[in-house]
């Protein structure tokens, strides 16, 4: 499952034995439960086809109009 970080943590705060990733960050190697958990927090949203790459339908989309 692969997810992007939604929330920043302070300075010291860990994932899964590692440092907090920076807000926006994606990660694809943590285990599905772990994944699952953040993204049930709302601390992560998980990323599919829908949710990538941001920004660029709507450019397109417009420009086609």
């Amino acid at each position: 499952m692969k997810i992007r970080i939604t929330q920043a943590m302070p300075e010291g705060a860990v994932l899964h034995d590692r440092p907090w990733p920076a807000e926006g960050a994606e990660i694809d190697d943590l285990p599905t439960a772990v994944a699952a958990h953040l993204v049930s927090s709302g601390v992560a949203e998980e990323v599919t086809e829908e949710t990538r790459p941001r920004g660029r339908k709507g450019k397109a989309a417009e420009s086609d109009e």
